[in-house]
């Protein structure tokens, strides 16, 4: 109940929505998935069929390059998280899509997501504004990736996801951020040094 409580919080984001309203579209759509460490919820090469809503733990989304594993994405609770691409138009995904941490989601298959649209002109709004709100997300941090010196990239992370530095492993953090691993080393390091000279000072 908790779990789909989180759900219905994360979607009054977008419209109003009562818990009445909720309980009888939606709730009967969801399943909720609890996934150990370092399993995998989707594959490369085969169809995305779902799209999960994290209510506890942190996930991740990757592509391998030449046998090396490149993170476009680090969720964790209150986000959603699937192979955007592979799930919306039903083609082999190119990612992986793994659990950090153990983790609980609230996953909708596409084909629950297609009946829950067509219910109603303002499901099928909601759902246009989520999908929107993704993708705004995801440009954003293309831009980032492209306009931020690896260094700003490094602080606006820490910044903003503090809790982040200390539950991800620091592999997959240098290759979210794009940074080598020694780079993202010696910042972590200078880090270090100015909080040290903030306490001192």
């Amino acid at each position: 109940m908790e779990t789909a409580m989180a759900f219905l919080d994360y979607l009054r984001k977008f419209i109003d929505l009562s818990e009445e309203e909720f309980n009888q579209q939606i709730k009967p759509l969801l399943s909720v998935r609890s996934i150990g460490k370092k399993e995998l919820l989707t594959r490369a090469g085969e169809i995305e069929n779902n799209i999960y809503f994290i209510t506890k733990g942190l996930i991740r989304k990757y592509y391998l390059r030449r046998n090396e594993e490149i993170n476009t994405q680090l969720s964790y609770e209150g986000h959603i998280i699937h192979s955007q691409e592979s799930f919306h138009s039903r083609t082999d995904s190119e990612y992986f899509v793994e659990t950090i941490e153990p983790s609980v989601v609230v996953a909708m298959t596409y084909d629950q997501l297609e009946t829950l649209f067509a219910s109603s002109q303002r499901m099928e709004h909601m759902g246009r504004l989520i999908i929107t709100h993704t993708m705004v997300i995801k440009d954003r941090w293309q831009m980032q990736l492209v306009k931020m010196t690896p260094r700003e990239r490094f602080l606006n992370f820490v910044t903003k996801n503090p809790e982040l530095m200390q539950r991800v492993p620091q592999k997959y953090l240098a290759s979210y951020l794009n940074i080598k691993p020694e780079t993202f080393s010696r910042f972590k390091h200078l880090l270090r040094n100015h909080s040290r000279a903030l306490h001192t000072s």
